[in-house]
């Protein structure tokens, strides 16, 4: 019956590196994404749990606001995916006096949460 979305915008971590992050936890409780970004050894692990702690929160107060109980154990990843953010150019003093660029990536990451309730209800009413 819940659903919540938490985005996080300009992050400094390229999208093809916090993608393969996101795609361990698609689809998994919510709880259990967290503990498997607790001991994810990438360094786009730790923006991607707070952002899931962020949904879970998000989730709750939700449900408070709606009168409806929420059990956090029922939550999972219900979406999660990752678009390129804006592109930080910069340049580096090369050979010759050339200048070589380097570019410095963003990534906006959003996380779904969802009970299973609410996913068969968005199935039924796609079909």
């Amino acid at each position: 019956m819940v659903e919540s979305i938490a985005r996080v915008k300009h992050i400094r971590v390229t999208p093809q590196k916090a993608r393969r992050v996101v795609a361990l936890i698609k689809g998994k409780q919510a709880l259990e994404a967290l503990a498997i970004l607790k001991f994810a050894p990438q360094a786009a692990s730790e923006p991607i749990y707070k952002l899931v702690e962020s949904a879970i929160a998000n989730a709750r107060v939700k449900a408070d606001k709606d009168s409806e109980f929420l059990d956090e154990q029922d939550l999972y990843v219900a979406n999660a995916y990752v678009d390129e953010g804006s592109t930080l150019k910069r340049f580096r003093p090369r050979a010759q006096g050339r200048a070589f660029q380097i570019k410095k990536r963003t990534s906006h990451i959003t996380i779904q949460l969802a009970t299973p309730e609410v996913a068969e209800t968005s199935k039924k009413a796609s079909k």
